[in-house]
C-alpha cells in the first residue's frame, strides 16, 4: 500500500503543488505514450503501419489522447526547464549541484521535449500522407494536436515520407538510448522508485534500530543471570559503503536530486555544511568507485578510500539534529538519517571520537544520569523555596 500511494498515487509530490502538477503529467505522458512505441516497433518489425487501426473508434481515442498527452509533457518539461535555468530555484543549487548533476537533469528534459517534437510531426506528417493518398498510409488515427502541424510541412509526398520516417526513427533510437543512459543517470528513479518504497522503513518515523550486541551488553548489566546467546562479534555502524545495508544503497541510485531534503533540513537552512541530497550523491558516487574497482581489480581491493571523511566529512553528520525532515520530505521514501546515525555509530562506538560538545554529554550521563552537569542530588534545587 506504501509502494501504491506514494509511487504510483505520487501523493508526497502534492505538497508542492506546481512541480506536482507538471510532473504528474511527464509522469502519465512517459508512462502512457510508450504504447504506441509497441505499435510503432511492431510496424517496424513486420512492416506493417498503425497495426491496431483495427480498434476502429478505440484507436481514434487512443491516438488523440496520446497527443494531447504528449503536448502537456512537452509543455511540462519546457517548464521545468525554466525553472530550472532561468528562475534558478534555490533547491536546485549547491555544493553538490556540480556541472554534471545539472547538465544531467537538462539533458533529460532535452531528450523528453525533442522526442515528443519527433513524436507529432511523425503524427501530422502521416495524417498529411493520408490525405494524399499515399500508398502504405492507410486513414487511421485522430489528430487533435498535429492537425496543427500539417500547414507547416511541405506537400510533396517523398518529402513527408522521409520526414515521416526520420521522426519514427529519432522516436525508437531516442527511446532506446535513453534506456542505456538511464542507470548513468539521476533518472534511474524511473525505475526504482517502486522498489524503493516498497522496501522503505514502516516503523513510526523517527525510531532507530538496536544492535543486538549492545542490548545484550546492557541486558547483562541489569540482569546478571541474562546469558546471551553467542554471537558474532560485529562491526558498529559504517565506514564505508559496504557497510551500510542493501536498502541504503538502494536509497542512493533511486534518489533523484531534487532537493526537496535539502531544502527543509534546519541544519541546512541555518547555514551548516549538511545536506541530505549530499549524502546521498556522495553515497552513490562511492558505490560507483567501489564497483569500478571491484570490476578492475577484484573483490578484496582496497583503494584507501571510505565514504566517511573522503566523501562525507564528520561535520556533516555532526550537524545533523535528527528530526527526520529529510525523510518526511523525500517524494520516493528516501532516508539520508539512517546513513547519518551507521557513520556517527561508527565515529562513536568504533574510533571513540565525538565532538567535545557530545562527549561531554555522555560523560555527564555516564555520572550524573542525566546530560547536565548538576549533581543527581542537587536535581530538585529549582523547586526551593516555592
Amino acid at each position: 500500500m506504501t509502494m501504491m500511494r506514494v509511487a504510483f498515487g505520487q501523493s508526497k509530490m502534492v505538497v508542492r503543488p506546481i512541480p506536482a502538477f507538471l510532473h504528474f503529467f511527464v509522469y502519465v505522458g512517459f508512462v502512457i505514450i510508450n504504447i504506441e512505441v509497441l505499435e510503432i516497433m511492431i510496424d517496424g518489425l513486420f512492416g506493417t503501419h498503425r497495426i491496431f487501426h483495427g480498434l476502429g473508434g478505440l484507436y481514434d481515442f487512443l491516438i488523440g489522447s496520446f497527443e494531447i498527452l504528449a503536448l502537456t509533457v512537452w509543455l511540462a518539461c519546457v517548464a521545468f526547464m525554466v525553472r530550472r535555468n532561468v528562475m534558478k530555484l534555490k533547491r536546485f543549487s549547491g555544493i553538490e549541484m556540480t556541472a554534471w548533476p545539472k547538465s544531467d537533469a537538462n539533458y533529460i528534459l532535452v531528450t523528453e521535449i525533442l522526442l515528443m517534437t519527433a513524436f507529432l510531426l511523425m503524427n501530422a506528417a502521416d495524417a498529411k500522407l493520408q490525405t494524399l493518398g499515399a500508398t502504405h498510409y492507410i486513414s487511421a488515427g485522430s489528430f487533435p494536436v498535429s492537425q496543427y502541424l500539417m500547414d507547416l510541412l511541405p506537400n510533396h509526398e517523398s518529402a513527408l515520407i522521409i520526414l515521416e520516417r526520420s521522426c519514427w526513427w529519432f522516436h525508437i533510437a531516442g527511446i532506446l538510448a535513453f534506456l542505456n543512459y538511464l542507470p548513468h543517470s539521476k533518472h534511474f528513479h524511473i525505475l526504482f522508485a517502486f522498489p524503493n518504497t516498497y522496501f522503505s522503513n514502516l516503523e513510526p518515523i523517527g525510531e532507530f534500530t538496536n544492535m543486538a550486541s549492545v542490548t545484550n551488553e546492557v541486558k547483562a548489566m541489569l540482569d546478571p543471570s541474562f546469558i546471551p546467546a553467542e554471537t558474532e562479534p560485529g562491526k558498529f555502524g559504517a565506514k564505508d559503503v559496504k557497510d551500510l545495508s542493501w536498502v541504503n544503497l538502494m536509497n542512493a541510485y533511486t534518489c533523484t536530486e531534487c532537493g526537496r531534503c535539502t531544502s527543509v533540513c534546519p541544519a541546512n537552512i541555518t547555514g551548516k555544511l549538511l545536506s541530505p541530497r549530499k549524502i546521498m550523491m556522495d553515497t552513490r558516487d562511492r558505490i560507483t568507485e567501489v564497483g569500478k574497482n571491484i570490476d578492475k581489480h577484484g573483490a578484496e581491493h582496497q583503494d584507501g578510500k571510505s565514504l566517511l571523511d573522503d566523501y562525507i566529512t564528520r561535520e556533516e553528520i555532526w550537524a545533523c539534529t535528527s528530526c527526520n525532515a529529510c525523510v518526511e520530505a523525500c517524494p520516493v521514501n528516501i532516508d539520508p538519517l539512517q546513513i547519518i546515525m551507521e557513520l556517527r555509530r561508527y565515529a562513536v562506538m568504533e574510533e571513540s571520537q565525538a565532538p567535545a560538545s557530545v562527549n561531554a554529554m555522555m560523560g555527564n550521563i555516564e555520572n550524573n544520569q542525566a546530560p547536565w552537569k548538576y549533581s543527581p542530588a542537587d536535581r530538585f534545587n529549582w523547586a526551593e523555596g516555592n
